[in-house]
């Protein structure tokens, strides 16, 4: 067997979740934007997770508002999505700061962003204390299916990312399988 042993507190790089993603809040005065990488889909419905806290800057705000965006980078947008991620919204404006355009919302006062594959406008339906984790509906979803890099992000969890490749379609074995209205 060539399996090599690796520490346990690494095993989280082994199984990274959804695409890193940029999570929107306003809090009444000011919109920030901060980086996420553990987020979830919950079964077939509009209902994500993601995990965060009061580290955060933008937590208070998503916990004062109960909503966000969740704004879905392309491949392009890394060096952005990184830097959002080392930088705190309480030191200025990083819409500004990493040249994103806000666009208003429909549902949500939190802006979504122009620059990113899709948007998905969210109200908070449960904060899980224990574990950090946040429970959003979708109330809207927008796409820019213009966008010429379509690739998402995946985070690794140690400052290295895989970026999607080609897409292989399987609908007619799953056909069965998926949910009407889906």
């Amino acid at each position: 067997m060539a399996m090599r042993k690796i520490r346990l507190g690494r095993a989280f790089t082994l199984m990274e979740s959804g695409p890193v993603v940029l999570v929107t809040t306003n809090d009444g005065k000011q919109s920030n934007v901060m980086t996420i990488s553990w987020t979830m889909v919950n079964d077939f419905t509009p209902v994500f997770a993601l995990t965060t806290g009061p580290w955060n800057h933008s937590f208070a705000a998503l916990k004062k508002t109960k909503e966000c965006v969740l704004a879905i980078p392309g491949v392009d947008l890394l060096d952005k999505v990184v830097g959002i991620g080392t930088c705190c919204g309480k030191d200025g404006d990083k819409f500004e700061r990493f040249s994103l355009t806000p666009v208003q919302g429909r549902q949500v006062v939190a802006p979504l962003i122009k620059e990113c594959l899709a948007n998905i406008e969210c109200r908070v339906v449960d904060i899980v204390k224990k574990h950090n984790i946040v429970l959003l509906e979708g109330v809207a979803a927008y796409v820019d299916a213009a966008r010429k890099e379509q690739r998402t992000i995946h985070a690794v969890g140690d400052g290295t990312f895989i970026v999607d490749g080609r897409r292989l379609e399987r609908k007619k074995l799953m056909r069965s399988k998926i949910p009407a209205g889906v």
